[in-house]
């Protein structure tokens, strides 16, 4: 999304009530006493959501346009979103959110609001609705529809003034009355140097959207539901936290470092979500066709986020025809087929509800309680998946993993948070069981599923 975090836009007094977080009403809030939503509990086990970055800037190779664009540019005469949701679903990717409006001002979407849309554009013959087609694909592959809507807008005359936020809101009001569900709504502070001063009423944003959709989580630095990683490199903290303090924090008004962590001690529940794009910029540039992420590096980057207790949003860019390009969904399609061949075989037996793929059957651990984990005999492996009950909160602080060589137990690897997911990699080795153990934790530990597993060769071409 290429922010810009330059401005602090404003104090942010209702985040809390907002956010409708659960935690305790009396008396200090320690980290096990928060926990997630039932929205964003619903969120996290996506694991992987897609981002299309899709509108004029497709047309003249820029990344941010500055509004002077005239609608007469964007026309993908092939424009198929039924391939792009079809090629995601494919891929595993649960949700797609569309940049229903970037800084420069232009709406895929008939708005009644601006002229400055599809509706003057020969694409269609003015008659077109990317965001229509974006929900209607979504629905009939069975993704999440999610939509983007810049605060910054550099075509519209109101921006800069009070009446900016009414236009704004209204414009949201329109993306979330008649597009049918909607699963997250996304929010930035990204904002040029030479902007206009603007203060975005996000309170109020926030608000229109919980009265409208109120099962979308929503993602800023400061959430409510979901906060920034803290960087577009695809790498979420090696500790993750879910859990943030939110006071003081606002959209473009955030420590990227403290995001990228978490806070141990904080009191908001909003766990972070990681941005990525497939090609080096966030819009299609034909120069980038050569320089698609692999599937071995998009692989990397599902263990460096989901693997540390985040959510991987991948941007996938249209191209000018209005399709997906075929060195993107050639990774796509091979990054699929590597996770599955990897955790396709969980080697752990006789541990029931530690297999059974659920987060609500689970064992509880103290600190420094040997957990064995039989393998049925000797099995070779390389990974490692632990995770929690997350329904009742975050507790493990770290731990290690142990493995029997025959004779003695040793050492294999340590961790340090866990949450939703924590996969562990490492050369391989061969044993007939482990031992787990949690060394920290904020209080007893709902440990939910463990898995061992042997990664795929291709993870290595």
């Amino acid at each position: 999304m290429k922010y810009a975090f330059r401005t602090g836009l404003f104090a942010i007094s209702l985040l809390s009530s907002i956010a409708g977080h659960s935690q305790s009403s009396s008396g200090p809030v320690t980290q096990s006493a928060v926990r997630p939503t039932s929205r964003q509990l619903a969120w996290q086990p996506l694991e992987t959501t897609a981002f299309l970055h899709f509108t004029v800037n497709t047309f003249t190779d820029k990344e941010w346009g500055d509004g002077t664009e005239s609608p007469a540019i964007f026309n993908p005469t092939k424009l198929d979103a039924r391939q792009w949701i079809k090629a995601l679903k494919d891929a595993g990717f649960k949700m797609a959110i569309i940049t229903a409006k970037h800084h420069d001002g232009f709406c895929l979407w008939p708005s009644k609001m601006t002229e400055h849309s599809v509706k003057n554009s020969p694409w269609k013959n003015g008659k077109g609705d990317v965001v229509k087609e974006v929900a209607d694909a979504c629905r009939e592959f069975g993704l999440k529809f999610g939509v983007y809507l810049s605060p910054w807008d550099r075509h519209e005359p109101r921006y800069g003034t009070a009446q900016y936020n009414d236009y704004y809101k209204s414009q949201l009001r329109e993306l979330l009355t008649n597009y049918g569900p909607v699963s997250e709504v996304w929010f930035d502070g990204a904002k040029g140097e030479n902007a206009k001063d603007m203060t975005y009423d996000f309170a109020g944003y926030w608000a229109l959207v919980r009265q409208l959709q109120p099962n979308a989580v929503m993602f800023s630095d400061a959430g409510p539901d979901v906060r920034w990683v803290g960087n577009e490199s695809g790498n979420a903290g090696e500790t993750c936290w879910s859990t943030i303090n939110t006071e003081g924090l606002a959209p473009g008004k955030a420590d990227s470092k403290y995001l990228n962590r978490g806070d141990a001690t904080g009191k908001q529940w909003v766990p972070a979500e990681t941005d990525v794009s497939i090609r080096p910029g966030w819009f299609y540039h034909p120069a980038e066709d050569t320089k698609v992420r692999s599937a071995q590096n998009l692989v990397n980057l599902y263990y460096q986020s989901v693997g540390r207790n985040s959510l991987l949003l991948l941007n996938v860019p249209p191209n000018r025809d209005g399709l997906f390009s075929e060195p993107d969904l050639a990774s796509l399609r091979e990054f699929r087929r590597i996770l599955d061949e990897t955790f396709k075989q969980n080697l752990v037996v006789k541990q029931p509800a530690l297999t059974d793929k659920k987060l609500s059957t689970f064992t509880t651990l103290s600190a420094n309680q040997p957990l064995p984990i039989d393998l049925g005999g000797e099995q070779a492996f390389d990974r490692i998946s632990i995770q929690e009950n997350i329904a009742n909160g975050q507790r493990i602080a770290s731990g290690r993993v142990e493995y029997w060589d025959g004779t003695n137990w040793k050492s294999l690897q340590t961790f340090t948070t866990v949450g939703y997911k924590r996969l562990l990699r490492f050369p391989e080795v061969k044993s007939t069981k482990l031992r787990l153990f949690i060394t920290n934790a904020n209080g007893s530990v709902q440990l939910a599923e463990v898995g061992v597993f042997k990664a795929s060769a291709r993870e290595a071409d």
